[in-house]
């Protein structure tokens, strides 16, 4: 049997990557804390995808798995980031560069009104606006770590903020057909 815990954790701190006690409740934990909530809400998302929405699907775990690699940036002190590998445990411009074509390539699929969108078109469009809003969190948090200590890095920052808008490129694509999905007026 495989013992998940340390009990080093009873004292309220947690370890870094590469060294380093930080507490709980440091701005570094609640950063990279909250890239981890927005992997899980990007899950829940990915399992409602039905047998036709594959490659919905193929690029949520691609998210996920990028999103992983911003979390181990986060969870990583600013001294040890020359330990960092590039698209592995730091994000790269490369990474942005690739949710800006995600972006464009789902939202080229879709009509959007010039009004607000009403989350819960489908269960699945309904859990990927959950997911960009622990997205946006994430990038919030991360926004407080930069100015509380300074990142390494803004390419996480960068990274956070095309992930969300690549998140709600996906939500409306996932969308019914429905009039009753936008709010307000339309614009003349």
């Amino acid at each position: 049997m495989v013992r998940i815990y340390t009990k080093k954790g009873d004292d309220g701190s947690t370890s870094l990557w590469y060294g380093g006690r930080v507490p709980k409740h440091d701005p570094r934990t609640e950063a990279y804390g909250s890239v981890d909530e927005a992997v899980s809400e990007l899950g829940v998302a990915r399992s409602l995808c039905a047998e036709n929405q594959g490659a919905l699907a193929a690029d949520l775990l691609q998210l996920q798995q990028d999103m992983f690699v911003a979390g181990a940036e986060l969870a990583t002190a600013p001294e040890a980031a020359e330990r960092l590998e590039d698209g592995v445990s730091r994000v790269t411009d490369g990474m942005v560069a690739a949710l800006e074509a995600g972006i464009d390539r789902y939202m080229s699929q879709v009509d959007l009104p010039p009004r607000f969108v009403i989350p819960g078109g489908t269960r699945l469009s309904a859990a990927l606006d959950v997911a960009r809003t622990a997205v946006r969190r994430a990038e919030r948090r991360v926004v407080a770590l930069r100015d509380s200590e300074g990142l390494a890095s803004e390419a996480v920052l960068r990274f956070l903020n095309r992930a969300s808008d690549l998140v709600y490129a996906m939500a409306r694509f996932a969308d019914e057909e429905d009039p009753q999905l936008f709010a307000g007026r339309e614009e003349s």
